[in-house]
């Protein structure tokens, strides 16, 4: 039996991870100009930017400029991501976005080193300062995450004992802080996971931590992210991360292929076709996915911007039986 939701909150990711992804430089009206159209599609919260170093990431030295830029919707909440407080801080000063305390583990080792040159030990200590600082600064903490949760380049497949293990670590971190995490991201940051791996990981976490609401980061670079969507919504899954157009990769999974996040209009797509409310227009975000493309200049992975939805065709149905 399903356990498929009736509704489902998606988190865009496709300003932040897309445009920190391509290589060539994008301008900041037009990174603004994706965020407002964005703004308008019924989606309910929008990752903008990453506040890390311009000399590690180029395509977000414009972060500030960024923000200052794009226009606030009401019911909209515009988040960005930092790893450090340096991050953090930069964040704050925009005076704009909605503050959001996060922390992040990772079951890789070799990836933590590429991705934030830290040891998984060192990595356990900055989050418990990060959240020492969220303490500090009177920040709620409402997410925990953990990176290469279903398999990695660098050190294969993740026992799923790895991960109820590495969600204890969260936990206790927060505990630690007296904190309450509202969900958790399993993050398939090398998209190693199947359809299997997602069940297999996800009932070895509801085994352990069966209220625990669970959060899915889906990457495409081996054309799974819908499918292994499909089998988190039979699971129960209620959130998820995408990034519009599936734009945006992985710069340290090194892999030429690497894709970016779960196309958004996809996953609307396929939610509402399933009758799973998702309270996104999916013509607007078509829309979105299309000046996402002409943006960067090159094709874009996602489907539905192409082949649309399947609405017109039924209204046209409809108007001649």
């Amino acid at each position: 039996m399903s356990d498929r939701p009736q509704k489902v909150f998606i988190v865009e990711e496709g300003p932040r991870e897309g445009f920190q992804f391509e290589r060539g430089p994008i301008l900041t009206e037009d990174k603004i100009r994706l965020i407002d159209a964005l703004s308008t599609t019924g989606l309910r919260q929008i990752q903008t930017v990453s506040f890390v170093p311009a000399k590690n990431v180029p395509g977000m030295a414009d972060a500030e400029q960024v923000v200052a830029g794009f226009e606030r919707v009401p019911g909209v909440e515009y988040t960005a991501l930092w790893l450090n407080e340096t991050g953090l801080r930069r964040a704050v000063s925009t005076g704009k976005l909605d503050i959001h305390g996060h922390i992040s583990l990772c079951l890789s080792g070799e990836f933590l080193r590429r991705n934030q040159n830290r040891t998984i030990t060192e990595n356990y200590e900055k989050q418990r300062e990060i959240l020492r600082t969220y303490r500090d600064m009177g920040i709620r903490v409402r997410m925990g995450a953990l990176m290469a949760a279903f398999g990695c380049n660098f050190a294969g497949d993740i026992d799923p004992k790895n991960v109820v293990e590495m969600i204890g670590d969260l936990l206790r971190l927060s505990q630690e802080a007296n904190v309450t995490l509202d969900y958790i991201t399993l993050a398939d940051t090398m998209a190693w996971a199947t359809p299997s791996s997602i069940r297999r990981v996800v009932g070895a976490v509801r085994s352990r931590y069966p209220d625990l609401q669970l959060c899915l980061h889906l990457h495409d670079t081996r054309g799974m992210a819908l499918a292994n969507a499909w089998a988190g919504l039979e699971l129960g899954i209620d959130r998820f991360d995408a990034a519009v157009a599936g734009l945006g990769g992985c710069p340290f999974a090194e892999h030429k292929g690497a894709a970016g996040n779960i196309c958004t209009e996809d996953l609307v797509f396929l939610c509402e076709e399933a009758g799973i409310e998702t309270g996104v227009d999916l013509e607007k975000l078509v829309e979105a996915a299309l000046l996402a493309e002409e943006i960067v200049g090159h094709p874009l992975p996602g489907s539905i911007k192409t082949g649309g939805s399947l609405n017109p065709y039924r209204a046209r149905s409809g108007m001649n039986s």
